[in-house]
């Protein structure tokens, strides 16, 4: 390790040692358009195992992230994202390897080179303080000091301040996390709990994601929580994590959750994951919520309609992801158009209303979110700053009703939506793979307004 020579130089170096070496190292980095340096080239993730103990006194995190992985190319280094923490050892297949870091850039050279098609295990001990990160829109995220603990939220690219690994939403895995804790403190995250143990003042909690998740969707909740366990009337494991300042106000809205979930498995099709529930904080611990797989996080006790929204996610964003940044609007266009069809199933309002009403101007309170909302397509936002705007929740619903008026069938619309999450299970996918998508569904229908007008076009559409 020469920690005081450039990147550059090390890359160098690297390609000329060792004769007969044909590989070359990893992209850093895999041309996100909003976030060109998040992810990287050259191997593919396929289960993290992050061992990791909090001291919420020092706010020092340390730990192994372990990453199996398969290499897509010949490769003589490759990257990992790490943004922050002191990086103390790294092996590769058990042997030590060569590193350097610059930026969120950790660079490895493994002793030997790691063919195409190649399983492959890399290990990184580090530690340290983990930093938050200030979003372009303004937002924090990444590892958030709370008042008895600590909450890692990772959208877009906070997960790289907690756990070194790939971190770009088209590279899915499965993980195991185990987190060390003082004694009487839990450590809440995503999937299933599989043992406590309690040893000299420290307890661990140790958790198992068994289906792929990109790593913007991983979170870790440190803390006092008041946990509760239970099932579905089809056996699905609930487990609701909840801050004991929020147990009263979260009463109501969570006894909703198993008539939430049954609402959208008939919506959506099969719920996609091995358990359901939620992590409620203060509202000063955690600004917004997220749809953290399997166990959104809420900044307080949630409504219904946020819980509708993040649930919904579970379908749309987490088990079909983006393949990149841009694609934002099969996220939040799908779940806030799951918020209209929870209004007009249960009595409220139609989506057809909803839709007119935005397009006529006076849905929201104040004039400039209504204007905001054709400030640009929801398929091309401008930049990173408004990869969550308005127009990509809002105007990305309204291309969904499109769709249905299109169809003017409603099963066939419904089928559609339940088709898409079931084609894409646990896999990535565009705004290409949508409209391709639609039009083999309804091949007798002409999408091309919509697309053009709906979802790429400039301004406010001149018909409704």
């Amino acid at each position: 390790m020469r920690p005081h020579v450039s990147l550059t130089a090390v890359l160098v170096l690297l390609a000329g040692c060792g004769g007969g070496v044909d590989g070359t190292p990893g992209a850093a980095g895999v041309r996100d358009p909003y976030f060109p340096k998040a992810g990287n080239g050259g191997y593919d993730v396929t289960h993290y195992d992050l061992d990791l103990a909090y001291e919420p006194r020092t706010r020092r995190l340390s730990g192994t992230a372990t990453l199996t992985a398969r290499a897509t190319q010949d490769l003589s280094a490759l990257n990992l994202d790490l943004d922050g923490m002191d990086v103390e050892r790294v092996t590769v297949g058990g042997a030590e390897a060569r590193w350097n870091r610059a930026g969120q850039e950790l660079t490895v050279r493994p002793r030997d080179e790691l063919e195409r098609d190649r399983a492959f295990r890399l290990a990184v001990r580090y530690s340290g303080t983990p930093l938050t990160l200030t979003d372009p829109d303004g937002s924090e995220e990444g590892w958030l000091r709370t008042a008895d603990g600590a909450l890692a939220l990772g959208q877009p690219v906070g997960s790289m301040t907690w756990f070194p690994g790939n971190h770009h939403p088209s590279d899915k895995a499965t993980y195991a996390v185990s987190v060390t804790v003082p004694k009487g403190l839990g450590a809440v995250s995503n999937g299933e709990p599989v043992r406590k143990d309690t040893k000299g003042g420290r307890t661990t909690w140790s958790w198992r994601s068994a289906e792929p998740m990109a790593s913007y969707l991983a979170t870790l909740a440190i803390g006092r929580y008041d946990v509760a366990r239970t099932e579905t009337a089809d056996g699905l494991p609930v487990l609701t994590a909840v801050d004991p300042e929020q147990r009263e106000a979260s009463r109501g809205t969570l006894a909703e959750l198993p008539r939430v979930l049954d609402w959208a498995k008939r919506r959506f099709g099969r719920y996609p994951f091995s358990s359901v529930g939620v992590i409620v904080e203060r509202p000063e611990d955690s600004g917004y919520a997220l749809e953290t797989q399997t166990r959104p996080v809420f900044p307080g006790a949630p409504d219904t309609g946020l819980l509708v929204h993040e649930l919904a996610h579970q379908w749309y964003g987490n088990s079909v992801t983006p393949k990149s940044w841009r694609d934002m609007w099969l996220n939040e266009g799908f779940a806030t158009y799951a918020e209209w069809l929870w209004r007009e199933d249960h009595g409220g309002e139609t989506a057809e209303q909803t839709f007119d009403a935005l397009y006529a101007g006076g849905y929201f309170p104040d004039a400039a979110t209504n204007e905001a909302l054709w400030s640009f397509p929801p398929a091309d936002p401008p930049d990173a700053a408004h990869i969550s705007a308005t127009p990509v929740y809002w105007r990305g619903a309204m291309v969904l009703h499109k769709v249905r008026q299109t169809l003017a069938d409603d099963p066939a619309f419904f089928g559609l939506l339940r088709g898409w999450a079931t084609t894409h299970r646990h896999g990535n996918a565009d705004t290409a793979d949508f409209t391709a998508y639609v039009e083999e569904q309804a091949p007798d229908e002409d999408f091309t307004a919509v697309w053009s007008d709906w979802l790429y076009g400039d301004g406010k559409p001149s018909h409704r």
